[in-house]
């Protein structure tokens, strides 16, 4: 699991068009309408991939993004493995903030959480999808959330049906070398 800020901008002109033997022309200008947040959960065995759009990045976004992949997408799953970053909101906490005493206990109970080191975000595979989304469907002016949305839904769905898995190369070998200064020696 892992999160990405997108802003929202729109063009300050409008494009020249392509004609033949001519690219076409963008201007440089924009104007910056905010910006939005992506969650992305990934099963990269089996292809799939969940996202859900927020305004902000706060606590509550994230705890009713967890909730979802819990209740929703693996509701009888004894067990989830969530991998992530160690950023400030992930933690039992945003769950308290949230739900009810009974239910953050739930949720939190669902799920086994590993953290990534703190440089070594690389390891979590969702970060490796959002670059993918990034690239094939963001890498270009946005300039609301509802368009955003309507993007990455889109992405979403012919991801999943496609059952585009991550090729992952990396090594338990090639890790312990990686991240060995990471860790010190007892």
């Amino acid at each position: 699991m892992d999160e990405s800020p997108k802003q929202l901008i729109r063009e300050a002109r409008s494009s020249i068009p392509m004609k033949p033997g001519r690219d076409l022309r963008v201007d440089y200008e924009y104007i910056r309408h905010g910006v939005c947040n992506d969650f992305m959960a990934s099963e990269p065995l089996k292809g799939k991939r969940f996202t859900a759009v927020t305004e902000l990045k706060t606590r509550r976004e994230w705890a009713l993004f967890i909730k979802r992949i819990s209740d929703e997408w693996y509701p009888k799953a004894k067990k989830i493995t969530l991998v992530m970053d160690n950023y400030g909101t992930h933690s039992a906490g945003s769950f308290y903030e949230v739900f009810s005493p009974a239910e953050a206990k739930r949720i939190w109970d669902r799920f086994e959480f590993i953290y990534t080191p703190k440089h070594g975000s690389w390891l979590n595979m969702a970060e490796i999808e959002l670059n993918v989304i990034n690239r094939q469907c963001l890498s270009r002016h946005i300039d609301t959330i509802g368009k955003v949305k309507s993007a990455i839904a889109a992405w979403q769905k012919d991801r999943n049906n496609k059952n585009q898995q991550i090729n992952w190369q990396f090594t338990t070998s090639q890790a312990r070398i990686k991240l060995k200064k990471l860790y010190t020696s007892t």
